[in-house]
């Protein structure tokens, strides 16, 4: 079973591992992206997500499928917050889940950085005095 979702609701780890449960599965891998209160030197005040809805689903089930074809992990959830996101709440969740532990976290650190690379999502960050998109480890200015 596979779980996608684009939300600006917090995330529910518990939610999303009880919907992929499985008994066949003895591993199940949970990672929890959250927001930190500095990065490169700055104090952040908060991040603002801003996702491309219609192309998320279609590259999460790809990133999926990857995972699928490569460990022949069946249970995957992709779960990503949109809009404010205060220090300390999650952003991404990832579930893997697999017979066996060492596919599950391959599975889910693999899942990890394609949704870095890949998902149509983007990040600001806000600090006390300015704030910026960020993409990877760039920074872009933002407008205004």
């Amino acid at each position: 079973m596979w779980s996608f979702k684009v939300t600006d609701q917090p995330l529910d780890p518990r939610a999303l591992e009880a919907e992929l449960a499985d008994p066949r599965n003895g591993g199940v891998v949970t990672f929890l992206g959250v927001v930190r209160n500095h990065s490169l030197g700055k104090a952040v005040s908060y991040l603002e997500y801003e996702a491309y809805e219609p192309m998320c689903a279609k590259i999460m089930g790809q990133i999926a499928q990857e995972m699928a074809d490569r460990w022949k992990v069946q249970e995957v959830g992709i779960w990503h917050r949109t809009g404010r996101v205060e220090i300390g709440e999650a952003s991404l969740l990832v579930v893997t889940a697999y017979p066996h532990r060492r596919e599950a976290f391959e599975a889910a650190m693999y899942c990890v950085d394609r949704i870095k690379e890949i998902l149509p999502v983007w990040k600001k960050e806000v600090w006390t005095d300015g704030e910026s998109w960020v993409e990877g480890s760039a920074h872009v200015p933002a407008a205004g």
